[in-house]
């Protein structure tokens, strides 16, 4: 019963760090941390899809490039962590590596579950356009045209935008991913 109370205490003595990782590699990171014993890793993610030759695809990368959070004792793991497969080095300010508050990760976590319940630790972006907005053509035939979203057609991810072409106003359809969008406040 002795050993169940020092785990308790090592478990009690578990903070959440900042790891600095190889570039592109925050994935590897926290697979390879959450198989080491007493080490608990988040890796948040963002999922987005991108206009590419092959068409649209779904593109996953960290939200934090080159950075995960890993949940351990530093006096028992720190050194385990620090030779991990993706792992650089744990954020330091001088000497000092400071611990991230818990309620910063349990919060971060539960915005992304309340956003995506399908894909965990993926926050899951999507283009935002409104009636009325001012956009830009970034690519096609149209490109640097500049109109007003008259319509919004989500079946298709296309929308339709009144554009001045030819002396006149004209409406034309345009792929929503081929659109430079407005930059919006954030929802408080």
């Amino acid at each position: 019963m002795a050993r169940s109370n020092s785990n308790d205490e090592s478990c009690e003595a578990a903070q959440w760090f900042c790891v600095r990782t190889q570039p592109k590699r925050e994935n590897l990171a926290a697979k390879s941390l959450s198989q080491l014993e007493g080490v608990e890793s988040f890796c948040p993610r963002l999922r987005y899809r991108k206009a590419t030759r092959r068409g649209k695809i779904w593109w996953v990368e960290a939200m934090f490039p080159g950075y995960i959070f890993a949940r351990f004792s530093q006096d028992e793991s720190a050194r385990a962590v620090l030779h991990t497969q993706g792992v650089m080095t744990l954020l330091k300010f001088g000497d000092s590596v400071p611990a991230i508050p818990t309620s910063f990760i349990e919060d971060l976590r539960q915005s992304m579950a309340e956003q995506d319940d399908d894909h965990e630790g993926m926050l899951t972006l999507q283009p935002t356009v409104a009636e009325g907005d001012e956009v830009e053509i970034a690519h096609g035939a149209m490109q640097g045209f500049k109109g007003e979203v008259v319509e919004i057609l989500p079946a298709v991810e296309r929308v339709s935008v009144l554009i001045e072409f030819l002396g006149g106003k004209q409406v034309v359809e345009a792929d929503l991913f081929s659109l430079l969008l407005p930059n919006k406040p954030l929802p408080e």
